[in-house]
């Protein structure tokens, strides 16, 4: 399963869609990250950087 974004937790700050080696993340229209999950590898290196939180994989 792909990394999940709380966005109610997500600052919109991007350091997840700089360290994503997959380009699976994105910030959307509403200023918050979102996983492509055909994209994502499960690689948990968007959990590590993101500074508040809000990614997770279930």
């Amino acid at each position: 399963m792909a990394a999940q974004v709380n966005t109610e937790d997500c600052t919109g700050c991007g350091a997840c869609v700089d360290v994503c080696p997959e380009e699976a993340i994105r910030i959307g229209g509403d200023g918050k990250a979102v996983v492509d999950p055909a994209k994502c590898t499960e690689c948990g290196l968007c959990v590590d950087a993101c500074p508040v939180e809000a990614i997770a994989i279930p």
